[in-house]
């Protein structure tokens, strides 16, 4: 089935613009962000409450599902949107930063990566072919190509190589492609090396994909490289097509990526320090464990409108987090999604207003005030 990305609006000053993916199970606004729900679950949110928050589209991984419960498992179930009860889009990833992450439990060759599972040691196997097939299994409406995500510091022999390899690789990926309402991304790797990720780039653009992803960023290199690498990759990629930042990031990170022209995000970062007691404010970030909330009888942020700013105050969060009360993960993590998408929100009306260049200096303030406080 085929399905149309179009752009909507393009912002004056910057590359940055909001579209609609249409999808088998709905249009996602773009700029969009992608809450992570790894085992087909967001933390301690319901699908539902997902959705009130702002969520059009949910990550899960096909690694992760693949060893548990089984991707067959989640296809006899009549695939991952009934399975989890989730009616929008899903993108599912298809589990090369994790093989990454398993460094001496893996080997990777032409044919695929052998690795040992995490939770019990047990040997396995992923080919282009099957990635895409569990991936098929598990019926998202955007999949991607099993690529090998680089670390960082690496040789740029080692970059070249496994960058090559990962475009062998997405062909492989697509010829093997059976479903037709599933869109099947590509993705840009070649580290810090500007040259290589161009390279790769104009290689994936000739298997031509309906959507592109740059990956192997926010892995341990420099802020300034990311920058540089998204800042000199993105305008390659194919303007008319979706272009996908995987695995980051702050609420800066977004805006910068998106006036580059970045139009997808998944990052674990709202949901994680929500966990870790982090909360986002519009002032900068707090530590609601912190003993000065003790006694503080205000809403984590009196500028925000969601369900957790509305009824609770900051000492109550804060008795619920160091008595590790499971409301307490409840509550943080639908307050930092919301303010997620708060973001995500104000961005897309800059961009058809013409005045995202000053949100970002916003932004840029915010962080630096937000630094100077910290040291």
């Amino acid at each position: 089935m085929n399905r149309c990305f179009e752009i909507k609006y393009k912002d004056k000053h910057t590359c940055a613009r909001v579209g609609t993916l249409e999808t088998v199970h709905g249009k996602i606004t773009t700029p969009a962000f992608m809450p992570v729900g790894t085992l087909a679950s967001v933390k301690s949110l319901t699908p539902e409450e997902v959705a009130e928050l702002g969520g059009e589209i949910v990550l899960a991984n096909a690694y992760h599902l693949y060893l548990r419960p089984g991707d067959e498992v989640v296809r006899d179930f009549g695939g991952l949107h009934r399975f989890m009860n989730w009616n929008g889009p899903i993108l599912t990833d298809s589990g090369g930063f994790q093989v990454m992450s398993l460094a001496g439990r893996r080997k990777i060759s032409e044919d695929g990566v052998v690795f040992r599972s995490h939770i019990d040691g047990s040997e396995h196997f992923f080919s282009p072919e099957s990635a895409v097939r569990i991936q098929e299994n598990l019926g998202a409406d955007i999949i991607m190509c099993l690529d090998e995500c680089t670390p960082y510091p690496v040789s740029r022999e080692y970059v070249e190589e496994s960058m090559r390899r990962t475009v062998r690789w997405a062909k492989r990926c697509k010829e093997s492609k059976r479903r037709e309402d599933q869109l099947l991304f590509g993705i840009v790797q070649g580290g810090v090396f500007t040259d290589l990720r161009k390279e790769c780039a104009t290689a994936l653009r000739e298997i031509d994909f309906p959507g592109y992803a740059v990956g192997s960023l926010s892995v341990g290199e420099p802020k300034e490289d990311t920058f540089r690498v998204i800042s000199e990759i993105v305008p390659e990629l194919p303007g008319n097509k979706p272009r996908y930042l995987m695995g980051m990031g702050t609420p800066l990170d977004l805006v910068e990526a998106i006036s580059h022209g970045v139009d997808l995000f998944d990052c674990v970062l709202p949901t994680r320090n929500a966990r870790n007691g982090m909360l986002y404010t519009s002032k900068g970030s707090i530590q609601i464990k912190n003993h000065k909330y003790f006694r503080d009888k205000n809403p984590v942020d009196p500028e925000c409108s969601c369900y957790v700013c509305r009824n609770f105050t900051r000492g109550y969060l804060r008795h619920l987090y160091v008595n590790r009360e499971l409301l307490s993960y409840r509550l943080n993590t639908m307050h930092n999604l919301h303010y997620y998408f708060s973001i995500i929100k104000e961005v897309r009306r800059a961009i058809k207003d013409g005045t995202l260049e000053k949100l970002r200096k916003e932004f840029q303030m915010r962080e630096e005030s937000e630094k100077k406080v910290a040291n």
